[in-house]
Formats: C-alpha cells, structure tokens, sequence
C-alpha cells in the first residue's frame, strides 16, 4: 500500500509539472484549477497550520494541544490531497469524448510536423498532456486555439 501511495505523489508531482499552464484549458478540464489550488496549498497550508496550532495553544493553553494538532494535520493534508488527486487522475483512461480528441489532436499535430510518440490505443491522461504540452511548446497560439 505505501509503495502504490507514493508512487501516486510521484505522478501527482510529474502531471503537475508536465500539464500546460494555459487559461484556455482550465476552461475544458480541471487540471489547471486543482494544479493551481495545489501549488497554492504547498506554498501557504504549512505557514498556516503553524499559526493556527500556536495561536489555539496561545489562546487556550496546553488543554487544547491535542485539538491544536489535529488542525494543523488539517493543514497539512490539503497539498496532500491535492498531489493524490493529480496522480489518481494522470493514470485514469481518458473517457470516449476525449479520447476522440486526442487522436485527432494527435493526427494534426504529427501533420504540421510535431514529434510526438505514436498514439496510444489506450490513452491515459498523462498522454494527453504530454501532446498538449509538445502543442502548446512547440505551436504558435493561433494554432492552439483552433485546437481548442
């Protein structure tokens, strides 16, 4: 069990980097939404869980450290909950509709000339942005829109 959840962190980590950071597809797939609320979470949750913990004991006294320790583990878990998610996610099948998309995405991209690895039979979300991200590194924004 622990081998399979920290291999979930390590896709989270790596979709969340290979995933494109454009606003045009926060629009057709949460990915860019719950990657931004993670990256967020990362950077401000553990300064948080600190200043709640402190504050509860300050307030309240030693009474209240365990209620102190269970907020700040709230804290905590929330980057966590977030890095799951994406790993989840990345290894999930890409459903009928956008399966479609891909090929066809994946068919005008290697048109224009693109390098991208043959097409999947059974794409999974990584695959998906894994082109995506070649589209939009290697594409002029014209083109990506009318991808889109």
């Amino acid at each position: 069990m622990n081998s399979s959840l920290f291999s979930l962190f390590h896709d989270g980590q790596r979709y969340m980097k290979l995933w494109p950071k454009d606003k045009a597809l926060n629009s057709l797939l949460p990915e860019g939404r719950v990657i931004s609320a993670t990256d967020l979470a990362i950077k401000v949750m553990p300064p948080l869980a600190v200043l709640a913990s402190a504050s509860l004991v300050q307030i309240h006294g030693l009474n209240y450290l365990p209620q102190a320790i269970a907020v700040a583990a709230f804290f905590l878990t929330l980057p966590m909950q977030g890095m799951l998610w994406l790993g989840h996610r990345s290894n999930q099948l890409l459903p009928p509709n956008l399966k479609a998309w891909y090929k066809e995405v994946h068919a005008t991209l290697v048109a224009h000339g693109c390098r991208l690895d043959s097409v999947k039979k059974s794409p999974r979300y990584v695959e998906l942005a894994a082109m995506l991200k070649t589209a939009f590194s290697e594409m002029d924004k014209a083109f990506t829109r009318q991808l889109l």
